[in-house]
């Protein structure tokens, strides 16, 4: 018997990015990595991340949320998805402020009618913090390059980590480069020991950013709220924009606001539900899965 068999599960959507909320604060299971990628075909429940609710750690808290990729790997955060189980827990209690936690910390979230604000925490910016394999001289762009030696198509990206690990490289033309070609080859390059999330990053207008992400564990995803925020803050750093930027995914807007007082990540954006259901042995049937290349 699968362990996730009969458990209920509730499909949502932040900006496009596919989350399933599976909530076993009565029943803490782990989700085992060859049931969530049998799930994720795209035939059975496609998703970007499973949020997993583990009964609080913490005093205050609604859960503990455990973060799984397509892949079956964990992640550190995922803003989407926050934004997604508040809408959730909400629902259930009525509440409109709810505090969660994660290996990342804890977040704090608001809900203020279809508007959902995440506070994501401190953005760190160390090389160790990121982490990298070792030291660099700047994080606001480091040496890294993709494409032909004599002609890198990308070239110089900010590092940053907000949660997950986060490189951002800034183009005149989010379009114009083929992000599925080179996502996967950045993603597991050897400067990153626990892989990245990799951004292509355009201005578009003051404080308005367009852009596309390549993320770890996932692929292309019209949406990831870590890496709007990681954008949003390497703008900052870089004087190419104020704290307070509108950030335009394929799926829709995020706002972020880099607050100054305490350094914290605000984002702000929708969550909707879309359908729940139980999960079935067929669903979660991992014959002739094996685990794809790089999967932690």
């Amino acid at each position: 018997m699968a362990a996730l068999e009969n458990r209920p599960f509730v499909k949502m959507n932040g900006l496009g990015n596919e989350i399933v909320v599976l909530d076993l604060r009565d029943a803490p299971l782990m989700v085992p990595p060859e049931e969530a990628r049998a799930l994720a075909r795209p035939e059975v429940l496609p998703f970007d991340q499973i949020m997993a609710l583990y009964p609080p750690k913490t005093e205050g808290t609604s859960a503990f949320v455990r973060i799984i990729n397509a892949d079956g790997s964990e992640s550190g955060a995922c803003g989407n998805g926050t934004r997604c189980i508040a809408l959730y827990e909400a629902g259930r209690t009525g509440r409109d402020h709810l505090v969660f936690e994660s290996v990342a910390g804890l977040l704090d979230c608001r809900i203020a009618g279809e508007a959902i604000t995440a506070d994501m925490g401190m953005p760190h910016f160390g090389w160790h913090d990121i982490p990298l394999a070792g030291p660099v001289a700047d994080t606001r762009a480091i040496e890294l390059q993709a494409g032909p030696a004599d002609a890198p198509v990308l070239r110089g990206p900010a590092v940053v980590n907000v949660g997950n690990p986060h490189a951002i490289f800034w183009v005149d033309d989010i379009d114009a480069v083929d992000l599925a070609h080179y996502g996967p080859e950045l993603e597991h390059h050897p400067i990153f020991p626990e892989r990245a999330n990799i951004s292509l990053a355009q201005f578009v207008g003051p404080d308005h950013i367009r852009l596309k992400v390549w993320e770890r564990g996932v692929g292309l995803t019209r949406a990831c709220g870590s890496a709007a925020c990681a954008a949003a803050v390497a703008a900052a750093r870089l004087g190419l924009a104020g704290r307070r930027v509108t950030i335009t995914l394929p799926g829709g807007d995020l706002v972020i606001d880099w607050r100054e007082s305490d350094d914290h990540i605000l984002m702000t954006g929708p969550a909707e539900f879309e359908f729940d259901g139980r999960l079935s042995a067929a669903m979660l049937a991992a014959n002739n899965l094996d685990a794809p290349a790089g999967a932690a």
